[in-house]
């Protein structure tokens, strides 16, 4: 049977290990500890972190994914810890999700008259290089057809 000291060893994790498995730099993890997101066990000088840390993590992980802001998601983590029930938390983070999409299909209209905006600047450029384009091949041709009857004049 295993002793204490090897259980919590085995059910704990370096900020080593949580970095490379979240694809995070240390000082990413140690930030979100200053931030009071994570909570961090001690061992002399260095950190464990427990089950539940590497959980508060990953929501943290997500919840940044998702745009909420840092004091967001530690409002939410505060919320099931203070009542240890889910129904406040969860009716927060549905307003918290439909505030996002509002943001998010603002932000996609925003783009789309901008894309708009583009492809009619893009047309407009488009349809003046035809047109100089065009005007330059007369000119040419134009000049060519001078030259030409100025050598036939000096011809003769």
């Amino acid at each position: 049977m295993p002793s204490r000291a090897e259980a919590v060893s085995a059910a704990s994790y370096t900020i080593t290990e949580l970095a490379n498995e979240f694809a995070i730099t240390q000082r990413a993890i140690r930030f979100y500890e200053d931030q009071g997101l994570l909570h961090p066990q001690r061992r002399g000088r260095t950190r464990v972190y427990l089950p539940g840390d590497r959980v508060r993590l990953k929501l943290t992980l997500r919840g940044k994914r998702l745009g909420f802001s840092l004091s967001e998601i530690r409002d939410m983590f505060e919320l099931y810890e203070a009542q240890h029930d889910e129904k406040p938390q969860l009716q927060r983070f549905l307003a918290l999700l439909a505030q996002r999409r509002a943001q998010l299909e603002q932000q996609r209209e925003d783009i789309e008259a901008v894309l708009a905006e583009i492809q009619a600047y893009e047309r407009q450029c488009r349809q003046r290089l035809a047109a100089n384009t065009a005007g330059a091949a007369k000119n040419a041709e134009a000049a060519d057809k001078t030259r030409g009857r100025a050598k036939i004049l000096t011809a003769d």
